[in-house]
């Protein structure tokens, strides 16, 4: 079972927003391949398996966007000039809590995915081209609205990690 965001956390002015209809631009070019990522149905599961890693990565990305001085709230999903100013963006930090947890970025990562699912519950399902960019953006979005994401996403991977962990001391005997 899936804990709810608060309805508190969604801003006034983002509820607004979330009304009307979302517009995108549209391109003559024809899509980037997206094979590497794998099956678009699968990494949009909601129930995909969890690890420690995942955990650690959000735990380490809220650390990274500790201070509002350390949070670029003018993404571009280009990370290295992030990296050099020592100011990140919800994405950038992401990507860098991933190389530092497993050592190479991983773009669909449960940990990664349930942030985009916290971004979408958030903004009660607001299409976005980019989730962790665009929510980023928002002039509306807080630092404290990308802490509460995280911790959202964080404690959805703990309560699934929680229930397919074995119980200390419960091991079958042979």
């Amino acid at each position: 079972m899936r804990t709810k965001l608060p309805t508190v956390f969604v801003l006034p002015q983002l509820a607004m927003a979330c009304l009307g209809p979302a517009t995108r631009a549209t391109e003559a070019t024809s899509p980037p391949d997206r094979s590497q990522y794998g099956d678009p149905a699968e990494y949009e599961l909601r129930d995909r398996p969890v690890t420690v890693d995942d955990v650690r990565i959000l735990v380490r990305t809220s650390e990274l966007l500790a201070q509002e001085s350390a949070w670029n709230r003018s993404d571009d999903r280009q990370c290295q000039d992030d990296e050099a100013s020592g100011r990140r963006s919800l994405f950038c930090a992401l990507q860098a809590a991933s190389v530092e947890v497993l050592g190479h970025y991983d773009h669909r990562r449960v940990a990664l995915q349930e942030v985009r699912f916290a971004i979408q519950e958030a903004t009660r399902g607001r299409e976005f081209e980019h989730r962790l960019m665009e929510f980023n953006n928002l002039p509306e979005t807080s630092l404290a609205d990308v802490q509460a994401v995280l911790k959202i996403a964080r404690e959805w991977v703990e309560a699934r990690l929680a229930v397919t962990a074995p119980v200390p001391g419960n091991h079958p005997s042979r």
